[in-house]
């Protein structure tokens, strides 16, 4: 896992477009040590509109990008046959890894416990003696590892969920709400989509409309706590007419907004920093899905690798859906082709991806070549439903491609 020998060089590939002597290209090569460590804690893609798009079918095989595991875990209620999840991030696959043995090793109530509420003693003694025993030794050694003193995996008992670039990131807004006197309970306390929509208007818009905020939104560097690179940054940007900041309002207004409080477990990460138990979940938490995700877990891979290198590993006509989250923005046009290539290679007759793009336009016309795109059909229908129910709201499009054969 973080012994791959080319680890830091996939994720310079991955995100450098620009030389380092440029600021951009300095911003990049920031951007890409933060993402050696940390940065999802909670993955900020909805399973539940991942899965309504692929229709996974029982015995179905899955590749994804891992991120904050949540939504590998999540497809499982599907019962796939199997599920290989990658990351160029090596703490992404010490934290997928990590649940699948929870999953397989734990009760429910303390596999909740530990993902869930995140914040108890018990979790680290769970670990110790229950977990630690069964991990790889680069697992184990990623969560035993100290940092300023700690173990990582005290992290699970002092609110894993605030940890990581996005969990620091919210933090930080926080920290601004409460300069600005600006209390979220009573958004979380709504009992309508019209007292969500008031609170948005009388006391968040006001604050992402202070000249400290407008500076800061402005600055690409401000992002990276999302998991925005320049080049994700410049695409937000062009959809606000060359402004980032209306396309940051409107998505901030979505998730405040768009959907019954209760029901998004995505604004109570952003509004409270924590899951509410009594109301909506991520699908591998919730109490009924149990069963199937702890015999799941058993099919399920997290691999510290490249999408493009392991798709040329497999066999050919080898895999029935693929989600890639938003990591085509950050692609060149010659990885994108590498990329679709593999992609088309492996692919089983009616084969489905799926990802997210910052800006509102499918990316992959006019950069893919004619010929290996044509071979897929772009679902539109489909794609305006996912992004319509998308609870994360971040994203400005989410698309979905079946294949042709």
């Amino acid at each position: 896992m973080a012994n791959t020998p080319n680890i830091t060089e996939q994720l310079g590939a991955a995100v450098h477009q620009t030389s380092v002597l440029k600021s951009t290209g300095l911003l990049e090569r920031v951007f890409s040590r933060l993402f050696t460590g940390l940065v999802y804690p909670q993955i900020w893609e909805d399973p539940v509109v991942d899965l309504a798009a692929l229709r996974l079918s029982p015995g179905e095989d899955v590749f994804c990008i891992a991120s904050g595991g949540c939504n590998a875990l999540s497809y499982l209620t599907a019962q796939p046959g199997s599920v290989t999840a990658v990351d160029l991030s090596p703490a992404h696959v010490a934290l997928g890894r990590l649940k699948l043995a929870a999953a397989q090793l734990l009760s429910q109530q303390q596999f909740f416990d530990f993902f869930g509420h995140a914040d108890h003693a018990s979790n680290v003694a769970l670990y110790d003696h229950v977990l630690a025993p069964t991990l790889d030794t680069e697992t184990r050694a990623y969560w035993d590892a100290r940092v300023l003193g700690r173990r990582r995996i005290s992290m699970f008992a002092r609110g894993f969920y605030r940890f990581g670039v996005l969990g620091r990131f919210i933090g930080l807004i926080h920290a601004v709400s409460w300069v600005a006197r600006l209390d979220y309970a009573p958004l979380l306390a709504a009992q309508s989509l019209t007292e969500q929509a008031q609170f948005y208007d009388t006391r968040i818009a006001p604050l992402l409309d202070a000249p400290l905020v407008r500076w800061l939104a402005r600055r690409r560097a401000s992002l990276f706590g999302l998991g925005i690179p320049p080049a994700q940054y410049d695409k937000l940007a062009a959809d606000g007419g060359g402004d980032v900041l209306p396309v940051l309002k409107e998505r901030i207004r979505k998730l405040a907004c768009d959907f019954p409080i209760r029901e998004n477990y995505f604004a109570w990460q952003a509004f409270h920093r924590a899951y509410q138990p009594d109301a909506a979940l991520p699908p591998y938490l919730q109490a009924q899905n149990f069963a199937a995700v702890a015999q799941g877990a058993a099919h399920v891979r997290f691999l510290n690798r490249s999408m493009t290198d392991l798709l040329a590993e497999r066999d050919a006509a080898s895999l029935d859906a693929f989600a890639l989250l938003d990591a085509q923005d950050w692609m060149t046009d010659a990885q994108l082709g590498a990329l679709w290539d593999q992609i088309t290679r492996c692919a089983r007759p009616g084969a489905r991806v799926i990802f997210r793009t910052g800006g509102t336009s499918d990316i992959l016309p006019g950069r893919v070549a004619p010929a290996l795109l044509g071979r897929w059909a772009y679902q539109a229908e489909a794609s305006r439903a996912g992004f319509a129910q998308d609870r994360s709201a971040i994203y400005g499009g989410f698309h979905l491609y079946r294949f042709q054969g």
